[in-house]
């Protein structure tokens, strides 16, 4: 037995060498770090590492622009941090760039074959058919949603604060904040509220919450970076796996139900008036043959919403409350701006075109905070891929273009680009909101990075985030109450420390806590 698996795996590493070497021989010779493991390359140096971010910022400083890491048992990585040739990388993604078996696998395990799955013409035919559910038509109307969830925010609150004997409560304003994001994608997604500010019991938001408490395992890690190059391992029963196991089957119940009754709604069983993105979606459907979707589809589009919702816009509201206690001057300029609209809440118009404070807090969140660090994929075929600043290779060479073997892993290092000084200047890793208003704009090196506001929070290209406008009137909705209505400062005082926790994506949490935990010492405004 042991002869028959030697002999197989040393088949496998024959195979992966000969693969490597013709590679290589196809590709630009490119500097990066040492490989301090051939079983784990740099993967466990930077799941480790406080602020891979930073990592990824010195060795471009180290190595150049476009560079290689060693990843997992002989892999490796071409990490681009040179603006036009991430431009090239993600014009050219779900085609020429696609997502490598491991990213496919996790994404199929947690919300099945839907957009974030798809590929190529899959990948088109699915976008085209979800796009008018996201048109700015569509969001204004769902504003008064993200609204709603806001004032049953601020009635708890004001309970709690009441029913105490001081002007103040401390709140722990994450669990809020996921509870605000769940129930208005609910609503907004599919017409269904999972009444989690209300208090009721939600076993999606229980499964969700679980994550932020799970500790870092070794297998865990081990699992995740070698993954790469042995994909089968993620169906290893970590207690990751066995979470989001759990967590799928909650999402199903709810989506099977929901695609159930909608469906008798558009065949005319029932007859009301559905407004939200799933309900749009289906309704199209019987309009444009193209634009159908297999019910697996839509049901992964549901998802798909729900932890869209639940771990984007949840964590970056989050995000805006601790920099906002950070620095209570900028929580004063916010508060100011925003109470122009005191006996009224700001149009979805407005939200957009008239805030530019709110404006400007919402995108430097966006730029400190991304809610996906990086972004990684494997090259389909051949390509080269055009520099904005030539590199000089290992050799001496000097080269305006690199070669990229079919095969070869690409990183963007989305949490490097958006923070880093090169681009950003000096005071990069500051939280600045007033770098969106500056008479002369933003560093003309930032702007040679392409994108939303020339981040990369929202990625680029044919993937470019459906969503980002559902995200951005969220976000600036419930902001807009929160900010009118309470001061927010630290329950432990300004020094209080914030570090990151791993869920399904990275969340803040005050040092010290139990898992993804903001508690706020939180008063009404006077």
């Amino acid at each position: 037995m042991y002869t028959v698996i030697f002999g197989v795996f040393a088949v496998w590493l024959s195979y992966k060498l000969v693969t490597h070497l013709r590679r290589r021989a196809r590709s630009t010779l490119l500097a990066g770090p040492p490989n301090p493991s051939w079983l784990l390359g740099v993967g466990r140096y930077l799941t480790k590492s406080a602020d891979p971010g930073l990592v990824y910022e010195q060795w471009a400083k180290e190595y150049g622009s476009v560079y290689k890491v060693p990843a997992t048992m002989g892999y490796s990585r071409v990490v681009l941090c040179d603006p036009k040739a991430i431009l090239h990388f993600y014009s050219h993604e779900t085609f020429g760039y696609m997502q490598t078996e491991l990213t496919k696998r996790s994404i199929e395990n947690i919300v099945g074959k839907g957009i974030l799955w798809a590929e190529g013409e899959s990948h088109k035919r699915q976008r085209k058919a979800l796009s008018p559910a996201f048109s700015n038509a569509a969001i204004r109307r769902l504003t008064p949603v993200f609204y709603d969830s806001a004032y049953k925010t601020k009635a708890a609150w004001d309970t709690l604060i009441q029913s105490g004997s001081e002007d103040w409560a401390i709140i722990e304003v994450q669990n809020w904040m996921n509870n605000v994001s769940l129930d208005s994608v609910g609503i907004a997604g599919f017409s269904y509220d999972f009444g989690t500010l209300h208090g009721k019991y939600s076993a999606v938001a229980d499964s969700f919450a679980s994550f932020g408490t799970l500790k870092p395992t070794l297998l865990g890690a081990v699992t995740f970076i070698v993954g790469l190059a042995l994909p089968i391992l993620t169906k290893i029963p970590t207690d990751f796996r066995i979470l989001v196991k759990r967590l799928n089957a909650s999402m199903g119940e709810i989506a099977d139900e929901l695609l159930a009754n909608m469906r008798k709604e558009s065949e005319g069983e029932v007859k009301t008036e559905d407004k939200s993105i799933i309900g749009l979606l289906i309704k199209a459907e019987g309009s444009d043959a193209e634009l159908r979707l297999s019910q697996e589809e839509v049901m992964a589009q549901m998802k798909t919403l729900i932890l869209a919702g639940y771990e984007t816009t949840s964590v970056s509201l989050t995000w805006a409350l601790i920099e906002l206690c950070k620095k209570p001057e900028l929580q004063t300029k916010l508060r100011e701006e925003l109470l122009q609209f005191s006996s009224n809440d700001p149009s979805w118009d407005q939200l957009i075109n008239n805030l530019p404070f709110l404006d400007a807090v919402f995108h430097e969140v966006l730029r400190l905070h991304p809610p996906v660090g990086e972004t990684t994929r494997m090259a389909s075929s051949d390509d080269i891929i055009p520099l904005s600043t030539p590199l000089r290779t290992p050799s001496g060479t000097i080269v305006d273009r690199i070669a990229i073997p079919k095969g070869q892993v690409v990183t963007v290092p989305i949490h490097s680009m958006n923070r880093s000084c090169e681009f950003w200047g000096a005071d990069a890793k500051e939280f600045d909101p007033e770098r969106w208003l500056r008479p002369d704009g933003l560093p003309k090196r930032a702007q040679e990075i392409q994108g939303h506001k020339h981040l990369l929070s929202f990625v680029d290209g044919p993937r470019i985030c459906l969503g980002r406008g559902f995200a951005q009137a969220e976000f600036k909705a419930v902001l807009s109450v929160l900010i009118r209505n309470y001061v927010f400062e630290f329950r432990d005082g300004p020094d209080t420390k914030i570090e990151i926790v791993r869920g399904i994506l990275p969340r803040p949490a005050i040092a010290g806590e139990t898992g993804a935990r903001i508690p706020l010492r939180v008063r009404r405004v006077e």
